[in-house]
């Protein structure tokens, strides 16, 4: 593990601090010349992102790790159209944009989610999350201007006095916002988890609910073979790696296993494997955790 793993969020937190004190003339200049209503709001939205993002970088749970991912891109979103509106960039604006853009670059960081998601670990667990698939990502980037669009759109026209349009937006928007933030949540719930008796995919993506290989069961987990090698090609292999990019890894197992499995969006069906595909965002981390509770790996 390198060092700047072994920070974690610290320099996320660092800089999403930071940012607050560096982004205030940028937003200043910004609202410069609008209406004091409108410039509280703004003022009252910001502030209220940023102490909501703050408490989420500070309290590592699977939930905070989604506040984290809506709110953190956001600044960078903020800080460019501030900056834009406020008239000629100043220095200042171009280390706002850029604390913003490192703080969400530390934030969106691999070992930050897991330790996220592992913060919501029970006991002796440790939980190491799955990769996006590459549609999932396109989906969950229009979710997210679906989100930050509906949460903050609402409130600005009404503090431009646009009660009626005001209104609407805000009732529509926040509905809208809530459940795409339910919708987003689901990516921050797919992990895999080294327990003592075992090892458990967590994935209601492809999975209905989540299944335990026991460590007794469990031949080897390691780096996948391709599909055209023999050994690979001999057994029934279930995928649930949903096309995600990286290395994935191969739980082979010594008897098959019934695992339930998604067919459709509210149809599943069991399948005996032998051979299960899972690609999560730190596979070394993964393969040691096994290690670490005897779980064959090669």
């Amino acid at each position: 593990m390198g060092w700047i793993e072994q920070l974690g969020a610290w320099p996320a937190r660092t800089l999403w601090a930071l940012l607050a004190v560096v982004s205030g003339g940028t937003f200043g200049d910004a609202l410069q010349g609008r209406s004091s209503a409108v410039a509280i709001v703004a003022a009252a939205l910001l502030w209220a992102g940023w102490g909501a993002g703050l408490v989420a970088l500070l309290v590592p749970r699977s939930a905070s790790l989604t506040a984290v991912r809506v709110l953190v891109p956001a600044s960078v979103v903020a800080v460019a159209a501030a900056a834009s509106v406020g008239g000629h960039p100043s220095a200042w604006d171009v280390i706002a944009l850029v604390v913003a853009a490192l703080a969400a670059m530390a934030a969106l960081a691999p070992w930050v989610a897991e330790g996220f998601v592992d913060g919501s670990a029970y006991g002796p667990e440790r939980r190491t999350p799955l990769r996006t698939p590459p549609l999932l990502l396109a989906v969950a980037t229009l979710t997210w201007f679906v989100i930050v669009a509906g949460a903050t759109a609402g409130p600005l026209l009404l503090g431009a006095r646009s009660w009626a349009a005001g209104g609407v937006v805000l009732v529509v928007g926040w509905l809208l916002a809530f459940a795409s933030v339910r919708s987003l949540h689901q990516l921050a719930r797919r992990w895999v988890v080294i327990v003592p008796a075992g090892l458990v995919v967590h994935d209601p993506l492809t999975m209905p609910e989540p299944q335990l290989f026991l460590r007794q069961g469990i031949a080897r987990v390691g780096p996948a073979h391709d599909d055209d090698d023999p050994a690979a090609a001999a057994m029934v292999t279930e995928d649930l790696t949903a096309g995600a990019a990286g290395l994935a890894l191969e739980l082979v197992l010594r008897e098959p296993v019934e695992l339930l499995v998604r067919t459709g969006r509210t149809e599943a069906e069991t399948r005996a494997v032998d051979r299960v595909l899972f690609t999560p965002s730190r596979p070394a981390a993964v393969l040691d955790a096994a290690r670490d509770r005897r779980i064959p790996v090669g």
